[in-house]
């Protein structure tokens, strides 16, 4: 006899499920239903007899959708009993997990994401469960034979072929399921007796998944937890009181880089671990490195990571630990503030300023203010930690809204570096085809002969970020898209950064002649750059282009700690987390990349960069010094971040959004508009707007509405842009406008729109 039948739908999936008969009103139980739809619905279905014991919250079920009855792959989020108005429903046909992928607490968090980021639950779902997880990657289905309840008693009466009786002795004699290859082994017999004695009911068929990943796991020498410095020992405690006292409270962790605000973040983890909880930490991709995961692995013995450049095998594998509370720390990027932790103490995001944690394809949620719902959910603290918070987290610490944990001292009393702003407006060495300047050439040869080592950021790949016609002035760009291409001299390809697009640019696309300029500084050039000013000593440049070889990122770190490189060059790679105490300077070659970005956060970014990258230098027993090159040394960004004075640069900048009504004064909603004809994309986007300040008129709403326009990138992927924004005093009202509105706005199938609620990037 078989005891459910398991039967595997697509990859990877079972589903549990019996016959096939009419959905009729016998059943009394339906299931709420939601899809990955970009359409925010939730669908009643019926529950047939056979699927009530199986099916419940969390869990994926297969029904047929929409007009054509298409199967469909839903998520049940609510059960309950039928009501008699005698409607008629479709029935679900299968339940596709044993166990919920989701508890009640995720749930609620990914319908508070739907509301929030004006997207549809379903898409939330679909994002939050990762598809190694849907898919059961890494496992395949075995089955399993077990001896039936009466199977004992019945074999001293069954008259059976001792093939047969060998079978049932095995089973018997192990009390438990054995595999049906296992067992035909130890019976050793063919599966013909085991087919037998289930078709008499004398043992059971099941199946099970099971688990064929094993990941490669190298030892970690454990270090015990170091000695606090005052200050930070006064951070410790508060962030230990807020975990006992039972209520959610997020505190905002402002140190200094250097200050040892990680050291606090683990020894607050250690005392989760202790009474038997669990810590999710966030940290930006960038940072997510063999250093960081080795650091938590050396202090905890069982160590969660979740990130993007994992297989799907891996991802299942380490979320199945966790799910099963076999994990004491959860580390990853954004995505890991979903890590189904059923005993959750602490959520710790680091460097909180960092834009990565916001994700720019739906559901464009923040994880930050994803990890303040769901600690508000949990009831457990949210520590932020930044050198440079973001001015939302820092104003909500000034209401008095979070608490402030301030670190202003380096650890051992070690002082912040000096930084030398460097005018290289009229620099002879930063004219074309050059990047390192006078002043900081000098300082790199007093650093190299004095045994110190030299750090240069740069936060433009390749080797040149534009290519100019000599003849005709043309600038070369993308054809797919409104940017310039990229020249990068060692593929000898000038790629675009946005699609992908590479191409051999031999002529001019404008004239057709040749005599192609490669103008400004990537990565690439500055590297050639460095080994023909610097050849005795040996450099290394850290990219997303020179690091693509599995192991490569861990590999230059730690030849750049046996000071077996002297020079260190590369992006944002570089700029955060790194510790290395004979790094005596820092050298920022263009502090100006990000300031004339029309973005109102551009000044802020340049901000945190600069005060972030010269963190690196003076970490050790020597003193530092931070050289940084700009064309506008008189900004107030470039300016504070060279006196470190972050309270400075934060009541400035916070005085200039108030102005001019930007976040955090005000909440932010960006509407993208775009397709493949611009007149047919300004056209929808006027309309757009039409409708949506009618909308505001008759309901009296206060939201603002700014635009439409070109986007500052007018065309990405062939396809044009527009956008307009929805400023107002607080969020609700500018989900109601939506809301009301969206029902009325314009359709048509050539022209599509993206929703970004608080958008961090205005490109």
């Amino acid at each position: 006899m078989q005891r459910a039948l398991l039967n595997e739908p697509g990859p990877g999936e079972f589903c549990l499920h019996g016959g096939h008969g009419p959905a009729g009103a016998a059943s009394s139980l339906v299931a709420q239903i939601v899809f990955n739809r970009p359409m925010d619905a939730v669908y009643t279905y019926l529950v047939p007899e056979h699927l009530r014991e199986l099916v419940g919250p969390g869990q994926r079920v297969r029904a047929p959708f929409g007009k054509a009855n298409r199967r469909a792959v839903g998520y049940c989020v609510g059960t309950g009993p039928a009501d008699e108005t005698g409607r008629s429903l479709k029935s679900i046909e299968a339940v596709l997990d044993r166990e919920p992928l989701l508890s009640e607490t995720m749930l609620q968090l990914t319908r508070w994401i739907a509301d929030h980021y004006l997207c549809s639950w379903g898409q939330v779902l679909d994002t939050v469960v990762p598809a190694g997880v849907r898919h059961n990657a890494g496992t395949r289905l075995v089955k399993l034979v077990e001896a039936a309840p009466d199977a004992a008693e019945r074999l001293v009466e069954a008259k059976l072929p001792e093939k047969q009786r060998a079978v049932l002795r095995v089973l018997l004699d192990d009390h438990g399921p054995l595999r049906f290859d296992e067992l035909i082994k130890k019976a050793d017999c063919g599966p013909g007796p085991v087919k037998a004695l289930c078709t008499k009911g004398l043992v059971v068929e099941t199946s099970q998944r099971s688990e064929e990943f094993t990941p490669e796991t190298s030892a970690v020498e454990k270090h015990g937890d170091l000695e606090l410095t005052g200050q930070q020992r006064a951070a410790f405690l508060s962030i230990v009181a807020a975990m006992r006292s039972g209520e959610h409270r997020t505190l905002l962790l402002h140190g200094v880089t250097g200050s040892g605000k990680t050291e606090v973040y683990t020894q607050a983890i250690r005392e989760v671990v202790h009474c038997g909880r669990q810590a999710i930490v966030l940290v930006p991709e960038i940072s997510l490195t063999p250093q960081t995961i080795r650091h938590f692995r050396s202090r905890f013995d069982s160590v969660a990571v979740l990130h993007s450049h994992q297989t799907d095998s891996e991802r299942h594998w380490h979320w199945q630990r966790i799910a099963r509370g076999e994990v004491q720390v959860v580390v990853g990027a954004r995505s890991a503030i979903f890590a189904p932790t059923p005993k959750l103490g602490l959520i710790v995001i680091d460097e909180e300023h960092e834009t990565s944690f916001k994700q720019d394809t739906v559901p464009r949620y923040h994880a930050r203010e994803v990890a303040r719902r769901r600690a508000e959910l949990e009831g457990v603290p949210l520590v932020l930690g930044s050198a440079t918070p973001t001015l939302e987290s820092w104003r909500r610490a000034q209401q008095n809204l979070d608490i402030l944990l301030s670190l202003p001292k380096r650890i051992e009393q070690r002082p912040l570096p000096p930084v030398v702003i460097v005018d290289v407006r009229n620099d002879p060495q930063c004219r074309p085809g050059g990047a390192i300047g006078v002043a900081l050439q000098r300082a790199m040869q007093k650093t190299l002969a004095e045994g110190g080592q030299v750090i240069l950021f740069l936060n433009l790949r390749g080797y040149s970020p534009t290519l100019w016609c000599r003849s005709c002035g043309y600038v070369i760009k993308c054809p797919h898209c409104d940017i310039t291409l990229t020249y990068h001299k060692g593929r000898n390809v000038s790629l675009c950064h946005s699609c992908g697009h590479e191409a051999a640019i031999l002529r001019c696309p404008g004239c057709g002649r040749g005599g192609i300029s490669y103008l400004g500084n990537g990565t690439e050039r500055l590297e050639k750059e460095v080994r023909t000013k610097f050849p005795d000593y040996p450099c290394l440049r850290m990219d997303s282009d020179s690091m693509r070889r599995p192991g490569s990122h861990d590999a230059a770190l730690d030849a750049f700690r046996k000071q077996e490189v002297r020079i260190l060059l590369g992006t944002q790679m570089i700029a955060k987390g790194l510790d290395f105490p004979n790094v005596t300077l820092v050298g920022v070659i263009s502090a100006d990349t990000a300031l004339h970005q029309p973005d109102f956060r551009s000044g802020e970014r340049t901000f945190q960069l600069i005060a972030q990258v010269a963190g690196r230098t003076g970490r050790g027993e020597r003193t530092g010094r931070v050289y940084v090159q700009t064309t506008s040394p008189t900004e107030s960004a470039i300016r504070r971040a060279s006196e470190h004075d972050y309270l400075g640069f934060a009541a400035e900048e916070l005085q200039r959004r108030h102005e001019l009504m930007l976040p955090p004064y005000q909440t932010l909603v960006r509407v993208i508009v775009r397709g493949p004809e611009e007149e047919a994309v300004r056209h929808h986007s006027d309309e757009m707007v039409e409708v949506v300040k009618a909308v505001a008129h008759a309901t009296a709403s206060t939201v603002r509405v700014l635009g439409p326009g070109p986007a500052p990138v007018a065309k990405i992927k062939d396809n044009y842009r527009y956008h307009f924004q929805l400023s107002g005093d607080d969020f609700e009202s500018i989900r109601d406008l939506w809301r009301h509105s969206l029902p009325k706005l314009p359709k048509t199938r050539d022209v599509e729109f993206a929703v970004d609620v608080d958008p961090m990037n205005m490109r």
